[in-house]
């Protein structure tokens, strides 16, 4: 190397979920050397064991809940001309099986992604030594030390566990325990009724398990719009669901043959298996953070800004392991500025009003931007629209009995924020989603053709009924 060279940007990322994979691809993207550390598998936990098998999990149960609604629409089975109504038979075996083979092969395809674009992966443990070097532990237990001008830790986090409460696997699981169940539970009590929870809870109701829903709360997913909340809620009742709000589990015993929960009032619920949904906890643990100078927070989460840098100004976050929401799209997101921030790229920071989230049950509920709970707050001035999709042309075609618009406005007309509970959900926030990030007026939205029949058409009639006339 002549002495006018400079000397190429190395950036060193522990954790290859989707922060870090993100991150070490706009890295090669701006021509740096980029060393990737993972002890599991790239897609970490995200894909292995979370977002991908369990949505993959919700989408089996989406099949099945459409077969089971068939008569709704005037379909019928018959055998040798006579109507019947056939039992469904669910090989969970075979589902899970499917589940992680998906799993592994999308790791297996990151992998090869990352490669090809010149990433050095590493399967091991990295860990901070000083916040200019890092520490490899590879599989084989030797370490490796290496210096990097960026480090981005993205390590994501594991299942919380209560101390009477432990996952053994057999009875009592954490939700990346499940996929190794080959028959479905006779009796599945969840407890927990935030997104986890109440996305398997609503998951294995579909596939036809009884299921009771233990949740502290006045009712299931309390973070969310009351209105949406409330709309699952009915639905899991509809479907037979047991639903045991204002609850607390204290303890959890695997009896051999079932499991039994006891409440904090000693009232004892008794099923086949149990799910613990009860939060996560940050892998920040041994990772040398503190001693590099990064300030965690009580619970173990990095401590970073708007642009996920830590405290020292070489070292980023990245992920469920940091202050942000614990959000795959969010993580990606942050794993890109990061990098674009370090390298002198432009580098927008995260706006967390304008992230769309969706919570994967049935019916979906996806929302963005600023809710109606902050306009009754007071902390935003702005108007509301709510439109049923049970009066929407497709969704009366669709069968629909739940479901609806919200669409949220300034006092000046423009779109501050939407919600949608409906089938694909997830799919149907982005209109919205892109009205609050470009800041398009209800105007402009409800100008917009929309095909007929759609469930879009219900955003256009919310965008519509909320124009203000002119002065």
């Amino acid at each position: 190397m002549s002495n006018n060279q400079t000397p190429v940007h190395h950036i060193v990322i522990i954790g290859g979920g989707p922060g870090g994979y993100e991150a070490a691809l706009a890295g090669r993207q701006l021509g740096a050397k980029v060393t990737l550390i993972e002890a599991n598998g790239v897609g970490g936990n995200a894909v292995l064991t979370d977002v991908v098998p369990s949505k993959s999990l919700i989408a089996t149960a989406e099949a099945a809940n459409r077969v089971s609604h068939a008569s709704n629409l005037g379909i019928y089975f018959a055998l040798d001309g006579k109507t019947i109504k056939p039992q469904m038979k669910v090989d969970l075996g075979a589902v899970n099986r499917r589940l992680l083979d998906l799993a592994e092969a999308q790791s297996k395809d990151m992998l090869a992604h990352l490669v090809s674009e010149g990433v050095h992966v590493v399967r091991g443990r990295g860990r901070l030594d000083g916040n200019h070097h890092v520490i490899i532990t590879h599989e084989n237990g030797d370490e490796e030390r290496i210096e990097a001008k960026t480090i981005i830790v993205a390590v994501g986090a594991h299942p919380r566990e209560l101390p009477d409460a432990k996952p053994d696997g057999e009875r009592i699981f954490s939700w990346t325990q499940l996929y190794s169940l080959d028959k479905l539970p006779d009796h599945l009590i969840v407890v927990g009724s935030g997104v986890t929870g109440a996305e398997f809870a609503s998951a294995y109701a579909s596939l036809g398990v009884e299921v009771t829903l233990i949740s502290s709360r006045d009712m299931v997913l309390p973070n969310n719009d009351i209105e949406a909340a409330q709309v699952i809620e009915n639905v899991f009742r509809r479907k037979g669901m047991h639903i045991r709000n204002k609850s607390r589990a204290d303890k959890v015993v695997n009896t051999g043959d079932g499991v039994e929960v006891t409440l904090s009032t000693g009232e004892i619920v008794k099923g086949s298996h149990c799910l613990m949904a009860v939060g996560a906890i940050p892998n920040t643990e041994g990772l040398g953070l503190e001693e590099a100078g990064i300030q965690l927070t009580e619970s173990g989460h990095v401590v970073v800004n708007k642009v996920s840098r830590t405290a020292r100004a070489n070292v980023y976050a990245v992920g469920d392991c940091t202050t942000f929401m614990p959000l795959a799209s969010i993580s990606a997101m942050n794993g890109r500025t990061a990098v674009f921030h370090t390298m002198g790229d432009v580098a927008a920071p995260t706006n967390m009003r304008n992230v769309a989230s969706n919570v994967f049950t049935s019916p979906e509920i996806a929302q963005v931007g600023w809710t109606e709970k902050d306009i009754k707050d007071g902390l935003v001035s702005g108007y509301v629209e709510k439109i049923d999709l049970t009066q929407n042309p497709r969704g009366k075609m669709l069968g629909l009995q739940d479901g609806f618009v919200k669409l949220i406005c300034s006092t000046g007309g423009t779109v501050i924020g939407g919600l949608i509970v409906a089938p694909r959900a997830s799919d149907l926030i982005y209109p919205i989603a892109i009205a609050v990030e470009n800041r398009l007026t209800v105007d402009q939205v409800s100008k917009t053709f929309t095909v007929y029949p759609a469930l879009t058409g219900s955003i256009s009639d919310a965008a519509r009924a909320l124009h203000r006339p002119s002065d």
